[in-house]
């Protein structure tokens, strides 16, 4: 049953992304700051928690669980190291998510060797 509610709220967010950019005139950037920014704002308030715990990997695989890492890491930091927490907790928190992220995509680049678009 949990693979079912993780498919299900990760294809509801999707769907709701999908119909804000086939109605406004949003770019792609300005939606995945609006949905990170969304996690991190459903986390400060306390809601985003629960939902994530509900949900499983369709709540926070999503940008809207980058937010709301990013969220928990300044969150934590602060609470430990005080100010300098604000600069480094979201950098702490997300790390391996980007480093991954950045390192497959340089490898899929040399594999399907892309092309400018002119």
């Amino acid at each position: 049953m949990k693979y079912l509610i993780a498919f299900a709220v990760g294809g509801a967010i999707c769907v709701a992304v999908q119909i804000l950019m086939d109605t406004t005139k949003l770019l792609p950037g300005r939606i995945m700051v609006i949905l990170v920014c969304t996690g991190a704002l459903l986390g400060a308030i306390g809601v985003y928690e629960p939902f994530a715990e509900w949900a499983g990997a369709g709540a926070t695989v999503p940008l809207l669980g980058f937010g709301n890492t990013l969220f928990k890491g300044v969150k934590e930091a602060v609470d430990s190291e005080g100010f300098i927490g604000l600069y480094k907790g979201g950098f702490k928190a997300c790390a391996v998510g980007v480093s991954t992220a950045l390192l497959w995509g340089y490898i899929a680049s040399l594999i399907f060797k892309p092309k400018v678009k002119s």
